[in-house]
């Protein structure tokens, strides 16, 4: 027997069929699922390692980020989603929806009955930006509108969508979906998931122009070529460029040359610059809404009037050469009803779990989740966003997530040993405790539930409508329950 393989209390050697290697992975989205495929198909498990795998997510519903944090209109979601759903679709990965970590399980519990545990809960919150003014009404996070057009179930139903010139601080993926759906005919939209308040508020917005203001250079965006592209696909929708914005410095054609992705956003930026309809900044010749790319603005301070966003200030910048930026001196103001920040997510601190507040992760060496005294917490690791923060594209973290469990493998000689074994305890402790979770089977009811809502608009609208997002918790948890079989 393999010194890596020990043996339980009761004698069995733990990792086999007996005794499966038991682990719990807190969030569903592309960090656990990959964790928890990339276990099942390691080299340990083909050596005839036998594990026991259970997805815990805080919402009724799979697949996190993807679900709550991206556009509805994007178009990689569901090539994403396919891909986690025939994961979770095999059968030997169980899935708990509608658990919170720290309020319907702690991390004593899930030691108690896991032999290791992986937390992946990603990164939900707006990063800050202090400036003056930040705090006016008007004045919101990016992340936080991603939550509501998303059909968050924890956000509100309403958004104030009141403003006909709006500022978009950020040149990220998540900037340009929300300047874009801003920006959109919410008609354009009905052939997504799109909740239907969120169709609503959006058909109702006065919007004439939004505007993206990026701190450096053409050279320096972090959205990828695809996003970019995507704003053009707006219907009546504008692109206004500004020809003093674009400065190159060396760095920047250093990159350009080195970069085939800059190569391609730059020379997309500039072609857009020189196709530009000198029409397209007329609001009386051109387009019913424009949006507006600016780069070499840093804000400085929103500005208001009776506690109210009326504009914001920014400072120009310029290259240094090194592909960074320094302020000219020179400021401009722009009137604006609504700014939305979006320079970054950040990361929620997890009970019990020591968390650097500074990076908004959890404080981990490699993905082995570290204590007060900076030793390894033996059983406990991180993966995703909350392990090294929210920075990279969706397939960065299949990477990251191998890092994890190779290093958990690894360990897993000396991992604690589960207490409880039974494969049905979870589910009836979380059951005694009122806690209505939902399954991977509650899921398929739900998938098929929002896909007949779908049906039946199209049946009485203008498009067709693959899907209707369920919004509700109670009503997400109500239809999943449903015909959700009790786990055992």
């Amino acid at each position: 027997m393999s010194s890596t393989t020990p043996l339980t209390s009761s004698g069995a050697a733990r990792g086999t069929a007996g005794c499966p290697l038991r682990i719990a992975v807190i969030g569903s989205g592309p960090a656990g699922v990959y964790a928890a495929d990339m276990l099942t198909k390691s080299q340990e498990v083909s050596d005839g390692l036998v594990l026991a795998i259970d997805l815990f997510d805080r919402y009724p519903a799979p697949y996190g980020l993807i679900r709550y944090g991206v556009a509805p209109d994007h178009p990689r979601i569901k090539g994403i989603v396919n891909a986690l759903h025939k994961v979770l679709d095999r059968g030997d990965i169980r899935f708990f929806g509608n658990v919170d970590y720290g309020t319907d399980l702690s991390l004593e519990d899930l030691q108690t009955h896991y032999d290791a545990v992986i937390f992946a809960t990603g990164a939900i919150k707006d990063a800050d930006l202090n400036i003056p003014g930040i705090e006016l009404e008007g004045s919101y996070g990016g992340a936080d509108f991603v939550s509501w057009y998303d059909g968050h179930p924890d956000v509100s139903r309403e958004w104030p969508l009141t403003a006909k010139e709006i500022a978009v601080i950020g040149n990220g993926n998540v900037a340009l979906d929300v300047a874009r759906v801003l920006s959109k005919h919410a008609d354009d939209l009905l052939v997504t998931e799109i909740p239907d308040n969120v169709y609503a508020g959006l058909k109702a917005s006065p919007v004439t122009d939004v505007h993206i203001f990026g701190r450096r250079g053409p050279a320096q965006v972090k959205f990828t070529p695809m996003e970019l592209r995507e704003l053009s696909h707006s219907r009546d929708v504008d692109i206004v460029l500004y020809e003093e914005d674009f400065d190159f410095d060396e760095a920047s054609d250093t990159a350009v040359k080195t970069n085939n992705q800059v190569k391609t956003m730059v020379n997309t930026l500039t072609n857009w610059l020189v196709e530009q309809d000198d029409d397209a900044a007329d609001p009386a010749t051109g387009a019913s809404r424009r949006l507006h790319l600016h780069f070499l603005h840093n804000p400085v301070e929103i500005t208001g009037e009776g506690g109210k966003v009326a504009g914001i200030k920014f400072e120009r910048t310029e290259l240094d050469g090194t592909g960074n930026v320094r302020g000219t001196g020179e400021f401009i103001d722009y009137p604006v009803q609504a700014v939305y920040r979006s320079v970054g997510y950040f990361g929620s601190a997890l009970p019990d779990v020591e968390f650097d507040h500074r990076r908004g992760v959890v404080v981990n060496d490699g993905g082995r989740v570290l204590g007060a005294d900076g030793a390894q917490v033996p059983g406990v690791y991180a993966t995703g966003w909350i392990k090294r923060g929210p920075v990279g594209l969706i397939g960065s973290t299949k990477g990251d997530a191998l890092e994890t469990i190779t290093h958990l493998l690894a360990d897993r000689g000396g991992l604690p040993t589960a207490v409880v074994q039974e494969s049905g305890a979870i589910a009836e402790m979380l059951e005694s405790r009122g806690v209505e979770y939902t399954t991977w089977e509650g899921w398929h009811e739900l998938d098929a539930h929002e896909k007949a809502l779908g049906a039946e608009a199209s049946a009485n609208g203008p498009v067709q409508r693959e899907r209707v997002k369920v919004v509700s918790r109670e009503d997400m948890v109500s239809v999943s329950r449903g015909a959700a079989a009790v786990v055992g």
